[in-house]
């Protein structure tokens, strides 16, 4: 691999070979590729869009992605795609308890569950937030989402990803971000550090962004340095399968999933280079920054990757953590303060404790509280941050993460259903009594 272009959104451009001399040298697409292979353009922008922030890649690989079979439907009643998926829901907070482990032989595809979604996929704006659990590899099974791209977010187990630009090994505190229409599989792998449960077992959640694609954030005021760093991401080295055999493959477009079968693998491409990649990223690598003087800050400042919207500063979807870092301030209250805000916010625990929820929220469960949905930290983290000695302190072993969106989510019936939800969940606020000693009543005291 190798750093070329300094581009806006992660500041990189990749090249890598599988086979030595397959990487032509001087011409995008020569009129004979290197040792019979096929030259192919993948863009994840439109032509034209501007330079800084064009996508695209160039692959060379063994047969073109236009050698596939016919497609059938396929059913999936757990994928749903927009805010046309899901079902009404009154404007409460909602919380999940950590969702439930695949049961059986279930791989990543039939392990998806959309928990809630907003926009159109065909519009191309908005996004869904969906959870996964399997017990099995994918093994000659690939998924293409042309709908959006998707960002994991292991929760328990390791994940192998193969993709057809090389292979990604990811685990919880890492993430993986697969471009949209790149042909992809997912793999299990033992020993993933597993938060309880089965061990066979991997779970997680995935951000399925419809809109523009997601990039680095501007840093403004900050400055050159600080939050997520474009040199950390990891693309991966080119790999090509040669194993003999029929692939089935999985397409989702406009809402729906598709199947085919293939003669050979699509992973099948021995050489790329371009900017748009299927990357890595270790949360521990991010530079968390906050208040050195007094007031807690906005969230915004631990956003990782941003899709932007056609507003500015407005986000289609933010990709924020909360992850391990010093707590000090002057005079101030330091959990969340209580808010409501234009922007909805779907929330999931990896690991730890949240800090503004430390008991009822737990790792491999979410909430969501919509647009102009009141919320903030139960009575247990308000009485707790209150008494405090403002000292400083480290949050440890913890990593919270947010979908953060424009639009208003809309949760999926599969979300709602009994034994889902937590539907106590607003009594975690029931003891935030009125407290007002009101100083024109001294008797009231």
């Amino acid at each position: 691999m190798n750093d070329n272009d300094q581009l806006r959104g992660f500041g990189n451009h990749f090249s890598s070979e599988a086979a030595p001399g397959t990487l032509p040298q001087g011409r995008n697409s020569p009129q004979r590729v290197p040792h019979g292979l096929y030259a192919e353009l993948i863009s994840g922008t439109a032509f034209t869009a501007p330079r800084a922030d064009n996508r695209r890649s160039w692959l060379y690989r063994r047969q073109p992605s236009v050698v596939s079979g016919g497609y059938s439907a396929y059913a999936h009643a757990g994928w749903t795609t927009g805010a046309a998926g899901g079902v009404a829901a009154p404007p409460d907070p909602l919380r999940w308890p950590p969702f439930p482990l695949a049961a059986g032989d279930v791989d990543f595809i039939d392990g998806l569950h959309t928990v809630c979604a907003n926009g159109d996929a065909d519009a191309q704006v908005g996004l869904a937030a969906l959870v996964y659990s399997c017990t099995r590899s994918m093994e000659c099974r690939a998924l293409i989402n042309t709908d959006g791209e998707m960002l994991l977010v292991p929760q328990q187990g390791r994940l192998r990803i193969t993709t057809e630009l090389g292979v990604l090994e990811v685990k919880p505190g890492e993430i993986a971000l697969v471009p949209r229409g790149l042909a992809f599989k997912v793999g299990l792998l033992t020993g993933g550090g597993g938060q309880g449960g089965n061990e066979g077992a991997a779970r997680g959640y995935v951000c399925e962004n419809y809109g523009a694609p997601l990039r680095l954030p501007e840093l403004g005021p900050i400055g050159s340095n600080g939050l997520a760093n474009a040199r950390d991401f990891i693309a991966p080295q080119a790999a090509f399968e040669d194993t003999p055999g029929a692939y089935e493959l999985i397409k989702k477009s406009a809402g729906r999933l598709w199947r085919a079968e293939q003669r050979a693998t699509p992973f099948n491409v021995v050489a790329w280079h371009g900017n748009l990649a299927p990357l890595k990223y270790d949360t521990t690598n991010f530079m968390a920054l906050g208040s050195i003087s007094f007031d807690h800050p906005d969230p915004s400042i631990f956003t990782v990757l941003t899709s932007p919207s056609d507003t500015p500063g407005t986000a289609n979807c933010d990709f924020v953590i909360f992850p391990p870092r010093w707590m000090v301030a002057e005079d101030t209250f330091r959990p969340p303060w209580f808010h409501r805000n234009l922007m909805s916010e779907f929330m999931g625990l990896v690991y730890g404790q949240y800090d503004a929820k430390p008991e009822g929220f737990r790792p491999g469960g979410a909430s969501l509280h919509n647009m102009m949905v009141p919320h903030g930290p139960d009575a247990e983290a308000f009485a707790k941050a209150s008494h405090a000695p403002l000292a400083p302190h480290k949050l440890e072993h913890t990593l919270a993460f947010m979908f953060e969106s424009r639009l208003r989510f809309v949760p999926t019936a599969w979300a709602l259903q009994p034994g889902l939800l937590d539907t106590g969940y607003a009594d975690c606020w029931a003891n935030l009594a009125d407290q007002f000693d009101d100083p024109t009543h001294p008797t009231r005291a």
